[in-house]
């Protein structure tokens, strides 16, 4: 791993269990490891480095929700995928994720509630982009109307869920959000 990896990877992680205001340039220097020139060389300061690290779990988060996704053959299918991915990453079964603590971007969107805010505008847009994936692979069987409406219900229980996981019970949130999404999908089916 580059150094400049091996930050975005510490400092995420820092991030995540104790939020980005309650981290210091040093503790993240410490957790990833790196000299302090090494993070002004690539980095202005921390604020650059809450981007690029937004940016880091953006992918990352994406590139997993993605693989998980793309074995469904039929939306009852996606469904399914898509509440056991949620399942695994509510109780840390997925490495890549780190240990759940609910949703990086909500909580990080919290931190800067400024909706103009660079920061709160890359965590809006990490939901956007999963809500456009959810359409884009509803389409060919829902049509594009249909399919930008039930993106938007999933999405919708898919926030509800993971805050639910991070507040009121892992066990079951992906289940209840499955029952709820499955029930959408019949509607939409049916219409």
């Amino acid at each position: 791993m580059d150094k400049v990896s091996q930050l975005l990877a510490g400092a995420f992680e820092l991030f995540y269990r104790e939020s980005v205001h309650g981290v210091g340039i040093n503790q993240i220097l410490a957790e990833a490891g790196i000299a302090k020139k090494t993070l002004y060389h690539h980095f202005e300061g921390k604020e650059a480095l809450v981007l690029a690290v937004v940016r880091y779990r953006d992918q990352l988060f994406f590139d997993w929700l993605n693989q998980r996704l793309e074995v469904a053959q039929t939306p009852t299918e996606l469904v399914h995928e898509l509440f056991n991915a949620l399942d695994d990453w509510f109780n840390s079964r997925v490495e890549s994720l780190s240990q759940f603590r609910g949703c990086f971007f909500i909580n990080t969107a919290a931190e800067y509630p400024s909706p103009e805010h660079p920061v709160n505008r890359l965590c809006r847009e990490h939901k956007a982009r999963v809500q456009n994936e959810f359409e884009q692979k509803l389409s060919p069987w829902l049509g594009s109307e249909r399919a930008r409406e039930l993106a938007g219900q999933l999405c919708l229980i898919k926030e509800g869920a993971i805050v639910s996981a991070q507040l009121v019970s892992r066990q079951y949130a992906a289940e209840r959000g499955r029952k709820l999404a499955l029930g959408l999908l019949d509607l939409s089916l049916d219409d």
